[in-house]
């Protein structure tokens, strides 16, 4: 049986002694963010979703969710008890504002929250959390009086939320979506179409369910700049708030997936279902985005936290797996064998899996920071430098935060040797599961294109140049301490690869564009090894500071500084092989005839 524990002391020192989220407490929304209230909300969390949530990982997996002929759903054995246990606790509405029923917290509250449920159940968190980008987009976008009907009851998770955008025919080209949205004499409008992969798009866990629904009205282009947001809910609600008849939208059939099995992903039918305009018509990608961007946050969260699970499961196998001798000679002459502990292949998989999960959750919490500070920072500098960082990198926290997080469950696997590929074990679920996080919400190759297609060049590259200053000016500082050195060195070389890529991207792109799309992806993990390695060099500083104040555990300390060590050492090189891969362009990526990739 796997195992799950929410990380919950590594969360604690990232939010209270790196992020020193007390220190913004003159801000609105931080007031009750002081460093007991973030431990009491991180270790109840954390026990929610180790004792709750956790238990009911595999047996959601090897089950399933089931479609009933009426095209009603019910999700696995414990999964809806344990919704109720949630919603009650309100641990969905820690950061959602306060005028709709939340708490207010900082969204890094939140965030931690989210790594915590998915890494005890991914499929489990994905009914709850895919209601967060429905509710920011009504947030933004939807009228007061949409507000006032939707969100209090979203917030509350009493009713829960879906994102309908992808069709049979068109994946991430949604300018050729075919769903139609008819006016209704009323003002609402009738919604006919199909929509395919929506996640929790049919359950039992709540009495509505709130569609956010991508169509195109009679008139509209037949484009991207034809789409408009519609909310469409399952069951409608009348004016006083109460529930009435049941809406012509309904579950075709179930998805049959690799992993999530126990994520309810459905075929959407809308048969002249009612539909409310969200925003103005026409303008409905500039609401999807408002819930892609909180989405793609979420989903590096997810990547973060199977690796996080696989991890965990990896480590205790080493310990008790007793398989050869160590190179140096037998570490427990009394035993038969050492442990897995003792071999350097092993241990590599298991630091690379370290240094990336810490690293990767200071990043997401990092980031959720720069959301808050978007909209309460104190001056409008702050609130653009937040607002720069944030766009930036959210494709990069994205696509390698989900790249790295299935490699690094992959590696988890490998750990277990042959146990690793029998389920019993566990591990393949959290392969399966983390496969997808590559996938949705904008597949990775589509976030490298966002990031080098539309980030880079924002306000006249504003934003990479503000974190090219940043990475070297925290570098430069932290050379002064010798035990800092050779890590500054190291993440400031890899910042200067950064640069030299972005300065051939200027040169080579606009002279063939073949040349950015052919070296996206590649430059998207180097600003991932950047982020990370500005967050393992933070992270290393307070660990020294705290070492040097005789405070704290010296073990948890001393650990930070030899991980921020080895991801500097292992990898940050990384960052010059990609840039040269980069500068190969793409002559060769797109010299074959189509007929020559066939085999037969």
């Amino acid at each position: 049986m796997p195992v799950y524990k929410a990380p919950t002391r590594d969360t604690r020192f990232i939010i209270n002694e790196l992020l020193k989220l007390e220190s913004y407490g003159n801000l609105s929304g931080f007031e009750n963010a002081s460093a007991d209230m973030v431990d009491a909300v991180i270790e109840e969390g954390g026990k929610f979703c180790s004792e709750v949530l956790a238990p009911l990982n595999l047996s959601g997996d090897q089950q399933g969710c089931t479609r009933h002929p009426d095209g009603t759903v019910t999700t696995p054995d414990g999964f809806k008890a344990a919704h109720a246990q949630f919603r009650e606790a309100g641990w969905g509405t820690l950061s959602a504002p306060l005028e709709f029923g939340g708490q207010g917290m900082p969204h890094v509250m939140g965030f931690a929250m989210e790594e915590f449920v998915s890494g005890a159940n991914q499929a489990w968190g994905m009914y709850p959390g895919l209601t967060n980008g429905a509710v920011s987009s009504i947030l933004v976008k939807g009228s007061p009086e949409q507000q006032a009907k939707f969100l209090p009851k979203m917030i509350s998770n009493e009713w829960l939320g879906t994102m309908n955008l992808t069709e049979p025919h068109c994946g991430t080209d949604l300018g050729l979506i075919r769903t139609r949205a008819v006016p209704n004499a009323d003002g609402s409008y009738a919604i006919t179409g199909t929509k395919i992969f929506i996640s929790a798009g049919d359950h039992d866990f709540t009495d509505n369910i709130i569609h956010l629904v991508l169509a195109k009205t009679p008139d509209a282009p037949d484009s991207t700049k034809g789409i408009s947001l519609f909310i469409v809910p399952k069951v409608m609600v009348n004016d006083d708030g109460s529930l009435g008849a049941r809406n012509a939208v309904s579950c075709g059939s179930l998805e049959h997936k690799m992993g999530i099995h126990g994520n309810a992903t459905c075929v959407m039918n809308y048969d002249g279902a009612t539909g409310y305009l969200v925003g103005e018509e026409n303008k409905g990608l500039a609401a999807m985005f408002i819930m892609m961007n909180a989405a793609r946050l979420g989903v590096g969260v997810q990547g973060l936290s199977q690796a996080e699970a696989a991890y965990q499961n990896a480590v205790k196998y080493a310990q008790e797996r007793r398989q050869g001798r160590a190179l140096t000679g037998a570490a427990e002459p009394a035993e038969k064998a050492d442990t897995l502990f003792v071999h350097p292949d092993v241990r590599r998989m298991l630091m690379d899996a370290k240094a990336y999960t810490e690293g990767m959750r200071a990043l997401c919490l990092w980031g959720a920071l720069q959301v808050d500070l978007v909209h309460k920072a104190a001056s409008e500098e702050e609130r653009q430098t937040a607002d720069d960082l944030i766009s930036l990198l959210t494709p990069v926290i994205k696509g390698y935060g989900t790249d790295k997080g299935f490699e690094t469950a992959v590696s988890m696997q490998q750990v277990f040797g042959g146990h690793g590929y029998i389920e019993e074990w566990g591990m393949s679920q959290f392969v399966r599961d983390a496969r997808i996080t590559q996938i949705y919400e904008g597949a990775n190759g589509v976030q490298a294109m966002d990031l080098v297609g539309r980030k880079l060049a924002m306000n006249g590259g504003r934003a990479v140049q503000t974190l090219f200053s940043l990475v070297d000016e925290e570098c430069a500082a932290a050379k002064a301490k010798p035990e800092l050195a050779i890590i500054a060195d190291k993440v400031e070389k890899a910042n200067g690869e950064l640069k030299a890529a972005t300065m051939w991207f200027m040169q080579n792109g606009m002279a063939n564009p073949n040349n950015v799309g052919a070296g996206a992806h590649h430059y998207m993990h180097i600003m991932g090894v950047v982020g990370l390695g500005l967050m393992w060099l933070r992270m290393g500083e307070t660990a020294l500071e705290t070492l040097a104040g005789g405070t704290g555990d010296p073990a948890f300390y001393q650990a930070k500084l030899t991980t921020a060590r080895y991801f500097a050492e292992r990898f940050t090189p990384d960052a010059g092989a990609l840039r040269r891969k980069i500068e190969s362009g793409a002559d060769a990526i797109m010299a074959l005839p189509v007929e020559a990739f066939a085999t037969a």
